[in-house]
């Protein structure tokens, strides 16, 4: 697919892309007219590094995560230095943190909905 097409679908503004490709986060293939050709499995690597960006990681931790995404993995260790584990754990306690505050959120919609519902319906029977 062509870099307008992938933006479409990524919600991501084409100069990200290109920025991402320059990173080596994705890669494109080009075609004789010289324009990039993406592959299909791109679109989801786009998302997740989105997320990965959203959630506070730069473009050269992003990186070497990205195998990990992959089937079948491979992982590189020899660039996992000290500043980097410590900022993945920060990082994933982080998320983690993110992600309880999230589910607590949703439980209190989720219970407050039914209430409203139980109501309505309640209501509608008795009138």
């Amino acid at each position: 697919m062509r870099i307008g097409e992938l933006s479409e679908r990524t919600g991501t503004p084409r100069r990200l892309l290109r920025y991402y490709e320059e990173q080596g986060l994705i890669a494109a293939a080009r075609t004789p007219n010289g324009y990039r050709d993406y592959d299909e499995r791109f679109v989801d690597r786009v998302l997740q590094i989105r997320g990965l960006l959203d959630a506070g990681l730069p473009t050269r931790i992003i990186k070497q995560i990205l195998p990990c995404l992959d089937q079948p993995r491979t992982i590189y260790f020899p660039d996992a230095t000290p500043e980097m584990i410590a900022t993945l754990r920060r990082e994933r306690d982080r998320m983690t943190e993110r992600i309880t505050c999230l589910t607590r959120n949703r439980d209190a919609i989720a219970a407050y909905l039914d209430a409203v519902l139980t109501y309505e319906n309640n209501t509608q029977r008795a009138g």
